[in-house]
């Protein structure tokens, strides 16, 4: 399974992706955001193996892609996903990260997202995509509002995000949102 936006393709993990996709988990500016435990290369390589098992599942469920440019198929900056999981048939969270160096360039995260949430409404017949942020992500923010997503609820978050002062915030996007502001579902 893929998906090709604009600039990007959206695929499925292979085993030469496992160096970049723990280069970039490992990068001190990644982890801003992260527990600890979450930027080590044993974190890293169970995601793999989570992602991998999703890959093959029947029905799927959940679907994680790595990014990379069109371009350069082979090299990956990110991953991005759908999750159903815990949130029955026609709900999702959706997800994205990009590798540090990719922050801020060129509507990255923008134009993966618009992909996403076309893929979550049109193929997967989503209502609703929810996606979980840490308060102090303010890219996620402004992600999140561009594309009409609300907050929902906020809940005090893990205790490394407590001692920082921070809390997990939900964000919502209904399909009807997400048609009524004019954008189309391609076919």
């Amino acid at each position: 399974m893929e998906i090709i936006t604009k600039r990007f393709l959206l695929r499925e993990f292979v085993e030469e992706d496992e160096p970049a996709f723990i280069a970039y988990h490992a990068d001190p500016q990644y982890a801003e955001f992260c527990a600890p435990e979450e930027v080590t290369p044993e974190y890293a390589r169970s995601l793999l193996g989570l992602f991998g098992q999703w890959a093959v599942e029947q029905p799927r469920t959940n679907y994680q892609f790595a990014i990379a440019h069109l371009h350069n198929p082979q090299e990956i900056f990110g991953c991005c996903g759908l999750r159903r999981e815990g949130y029955g048939p026609d709900k999702a969270e959706l997800g994205i990260e990009l590798a540090p160096q990719c922050w801020g360039r060129y509507g990255y995260a923008i134009e993966v997202a618009r992909a996403l949430i076309e893929f979550g409404f049109r193929d997967l017949g989503l209502k609703e995509i929810r996606g979980i942020s840490v308060s102090a992500n303010s890219r996620v923010e402004r992600l999140a509002r561009r594309y009409g997503f609300v907050a929902v609820g906020t809940r005090p978050g893990s205790a490394w995000m407590q001692t920082r002062g921070w809390s997990q915030i939900e964000w919502q996007l209904t399909r009807e949102t997400w048609e009524g502001s004019g954008r189309t579902l391609k076919p």
